[in-house]
């Protein structure tokens, strides 16, 4: 019994929405795999199959070999900071349009879609290597010809699987055998639906009767089971041996299902596949890989749109200008094309280069090993998280549960008071009931017998109540079946579904009554003399989310008493049980104070009304239609009146770094909310021990069917659900657009390495993470900020150039060129906070391949003319003018605003 979060509920009457959503192929229908349907398994022959199944072949690739370039395509150009540049190259197409040689527009183009192809390819590849690991795994098969090999994807519904202990099962099946002597197994379900507590599952009764596995394929049975369909905490089923005399039919439940993605925790497993592909529960559960953008990604494709929007705003200014003379329209869009490098296509190379070195450190970074990045589209999302959701149990909490209370209504007992509930236990069962010391009072005695008796009754209840099963090891005191013979307690481990019921178990063995063995028809108990105690386990109800109660029937084999004793949450079972004015009040004391509360009850049952409830029950689970309803309602008629017995109090303890963690969180600026399935009053003790919340902050409690006061707090609500021309032009813009591609990519991208504050100063001062989350960085102050900068640096540098040049006009060309490279590797060094050498190595390159490039570009750039005193000066004035400043406004602002990072670097 967790507190973890089911992995989705899932309503019976939503099925069929769902259908043909996990088809194979758009033309599954045709082959016969298109409607699901229930279906006839028999086992060991696939042969005998009535319908086609998918082959077991998990893929979670998002592309195939057909869909990948397209597929790429169209989530790159369906924004439209790339579809931008897309249109712009298309452009130079139309003849009345081109402004230069189209390789100047689609290199640089498909330099980005090679870079974005590639790093596209590397995931799909990642991903299909992992896949095909998981396909490849071999199992062994049983089969007319003995025990054969055969790979996960080739596993057949009707097959016969053996699955050993840690390994994964590769199909869901339904389980048939198992090599453990108590006839039962257990699973680690955390790859399916996230939960850390184990799950029991039991076999087919009939076929682990057989004397050995290969015996399966000598009787002639079937599994009749129903459609696939999402749910897992469910199944519907029957198994048929009609070779039997006469012939046994069993109902099948979620008991006996082995689902896929789940691994084997004890002992060895035979199996029969019913389900395969992409009707396996977990594959239906899990949805479709989609791309993922960022929310730095839409922050730059909005920018763009505003870029363009004022793009064309000035196109029609400048047309205006010319009162719309000639054909206005093409020189509109001729002006728009001039104007397009306001819009640099390296952002794109940088924003995607930038990504895979981010991924590419995440996973190199040795303080967290064996991190795998899936989706390296988003590496930069990590630096801006607002909310954290947290599981309470086993994340903020160990999950290792310690017993704290019992409650009997008029008395309880602590852990300061707990021997004497052992010496109540331990007179139950070596003192005769009247063996009572005659100086006691007929009253106190009357009382003294009614306490003991009861406390007994409970500790016995707590004792049976569970799905605990001992199991003996060596430990190099003995060997396991002496071990075993004589239930030794120092090679006793308990194995159990759940850290609450290990708890419960534990406790009664330290209070005198001891779980020494089980199975699946028996459980035996040691009193504190030492004697043996046998109960046939008659039936088992076993936990569920829906139910949040468990109980079982027993036979005290030595006066064949018939109980029935239940456990379960207060709100089920104050419906359950005998009317008590405690029970309630009780209860939220105990959660108030961290615990984790059950109630146990109990009801002696007749032979009589057991057999009645015996036939009706097992007439309600061979049902197939309307099982749960009819198994609920019988079972349900015999939960009425049932004795309270007591109140049992557990706590998890807390992880032992969780307050920290919280507290860096909390100051980072970052919202933890917690998920869990405790009573509210449990959940909020939780919250305020491990600081989640402080001592005297005020809690908002939302209860269904209750109205929200307040208009403040109707408006935090609301707010949190609604968080998803001519040739009249100074440079031809091929070169610009090469220049922005060549030159000025390699400083740019440098700065993905730059940081502002060392790790160890992030970690130590968690406030410098709320600059992250307010966005500044890329604030629409930031943006119109650096818009400003450019125009003005924009304009020194070409009306410097204009009132420095000679006579030729060549010589503007090579002034304001070589001005923009000095230009921008000055403002990329203004922007780095932390030196790294790559960073010089790209500034240095940079330049090079400018001064490399003037050999080309001797039609635009007077390459003699850089050589002399003149260049050198205008060059240094304008680029003086363009930098100066703005250092010097940067350094003011350091000085008298510095912000807060560089207080704690300075």
């Amino acid at each position: 019994m967790t507190d973890n979060i089911a992995l989705q509920p899932v309503r019976h009457k939503k099925r069929h929405q769902n259908k043909h959503r996990n088809s194979c192929c758009p033309w599954s229908r045709c082959c016969g795999m298109g409607d699901f349907k229930p279906r006839t398994v028999w086992l060991g022959h696939p042969e005998k199959r009535d319908q086609r199944y998918p082959r077991n072949v998990i893929n979670n690739q998002k592309y195939n070999f057909f869909t990948f370039l397209p597929g790429v395509l169209f989530n790159q150009f369906k924004y439209f900071f790339n579809l931008y540049f897309l249109l712009l190259a298309c452009s130079q197409f139309v003849p009345e349009l081109r402004l230069g040689a189209l390789y100047t527009y689609w290199v640089p183009l498909g330099f980005v879609l090679i870079i974005t192809i590639g790093r596209e390819a590397v995931e799909e590849i990642r991903c299909f290597i992992r896949d095909k690991e998981v396909n490849s795994q071999i199992y062994s098969k049983l089969s007319t010809r003995g025990t054969v090999k055969v790979k996960s994807s080739g596993i057949q519904v009707g097959d016969l699987i053996i699955v050993e202990k840690n390994q994964r099962v590769p199909a869901d099946m339904i389980f048939l055998r198992t090599s453990e002597r108590n006839g039962s197994c257990f699973l680690r379900t955390d790859q399916l639906d996230g939960e850390t507590d184990w799950k029991l599952r039991l076999p087919v009764a009939c076929t682990q009767r057989l004397p050995t596995a290969a015996d399966l394929l000598q009787i002639r049975s079937f599994v009749y089971a129903e459609e696939p369909n999402l749910d897992i905490h469910n199944f519907i089923g029957t198994f048929t041996r009609e070779d039997g005399d006469p012939p046994v039919n069993e109902s099948l439940s979620i008991e006996n299902a082995l689902w896929a993605s789940t691994v084997i925790a004890s002992g060895t497993v035979v199996g029969v596949v019913i389900y395969t592909g992409k009707e396996l529960r977990s594959v239906m559960n899990t949805s479709n890989p989609r791309n993922k953008i960022g929310l730095f990604d839409l922050e730059v494709n909005c920018l763009t749109k505003i870029l363009f929007g004022a793009l064309v705003v000035v196109s029609l200014v400048m047309v205006a200008l010319q009162h719309f003379a000639g054909r206005w329209y093409l020189q509109i869009l001729r002006f728009i094309l001039l104007f397009s490098n306001i819009v640099p296509i390296s952002l794109r190379v940088n924003l995607d280069m930038g990504k895979m070195v981010y991924s590419w450190m995440i996973r190199r970074d040795s303080k967290i090993p064996g991190t795998v990045v899936k989706a390296s589209t988003i590496p930069e999302q990590l630096g801006r998280i607002s909310y954290l959701l947290t599981d309470k149990t086993g994340t903020l909490t160990q999950n290792e549960m310690v017993f704290r209370r019992l409650h009997l209504g008029t008395v309880a007992y602590g852990m300061d008071s707990m021997d004497e509930v052992q010496s109540h236990v331990f007179s139950a069962y070596t003192q005769p009931s009247h063996d009572l010391p005659a100086s006691r009072a007929p009253a106190a005695t009357k009382v003294r017998k009614s306490i003991s008796s009861r406390v007994h009754d409970a500790v016995k209840a707590i004792a049976l109540c569970h799905n605990v099963t001992p199991v003996y090891e060596s430990n190099g005191i003995t060997d396991q079946a002496e071990a075993e013979q004589h239930y030794e307690d120092a090679c006793r481990v308990y194995q159990a579904s759940s850290p609450d019921e290990v708890a419960l178990v534990q406790w009664t063995e330290s209070v005198g009554l001891t779980l020494v063995g089980r199975d699946q028809a028996s459980m035996q108990l040691r009193t504190p003399g030492g004697q043996i105690l046998n109960f046939t386990i008659l039936q088992i109800f076993p936990f569920t989310y829906e139910s949040r109660r468990m109980g079982v029937i027993v036979r005290d084999d030595s006066s064949g008493e018939i109980s029935f004793y239940m456990k379960g949450a207060d709100v089920v079972m104050a419906g359950i049980v005998q009317y008590n004015d405690w029970l309630e009040e009780e209860c939220g004391n105990m959660a108030r104070e961290g615990l984790r509360v059950l109630v146990v009850a109990k009801k002696s049952l007749s032979e009589e009304q057991y057999q009645d409830f015996e036939a009706r029950y097992v007439q309600a689970k061979l049902s197939v239609h309307d099982r749960s309803l009819k198994v609920a309602t019988v079972i349900e008629s015999l939960e009425m009146e049932m004795e309270l017995l007591c109140l049992t109090g557990v706590e998890d303890q807390l992880q032992t770094d969780v307050r920290p963690t919280l507290e860096i969180l909390r100051n980072a600026g970052i919202k933890v909310w917690m998920l869990t399935g405790d009573k509210l009053e449990t959940a909020t003790c939780t919250a305020k021990n491990a600081h989640l919340v402080t001592r005297t902050q005020d809690i908002h409690l939302f209860r269904q069917g209750n109205a929200m006061k307040g208009y403040s707090l109707r408006r935090k609500t609301r707010r949190f659900l609604e968080m998803d021309n001519n040739d009249w032009q100074g440079m031809k813009p091929d070169n610009s657009i090469g220049y922005s591609t060549l030159y000025t990519m390699f400083p740019v991208f440098s700065l993905v390495l730059d940081k502002d504050v060392k790790s160890e100063v992030a970690m130590l001062y968690p406030e410098l993470y709320k600059d992250l989350l307010k966005g500044r960085p890329l604030s629409f102050k930031t943006f119109l900020l650096w818009v400003l900068i450019s125009i003005y640096q924009g304009s020194i540098i070409m009306y410097g150039a204009l009132l420095l040049f000679e006579s030729e006009f060549v010589h503007i060309v090579a002034i304001s060129f070589t001005s923009l490279i000095l230009t921008e590797l000055l403002m990329v060094a203004l922007t780095i906070q932390t030196w790294h050498w790559l960073m010089i190595v790209a500034e240095l390159l940079s330049l090079a391949c400018y001064i490399a490039s003037l050999v080309f570009l001797h039609e635009f750039i007077d390459v003699y003319f850089l050589a002399t005193l003149s260049f050198l000066w205008k060059v240094t004035v304008i680029t003086l003018v363009s930098c100066l400043p703005l250092y010097i406004l940067k350094y003011l602002r350091r000085r008298f605003s510095p912000p807060s990072y560089s207080k704690l670097t300075s």
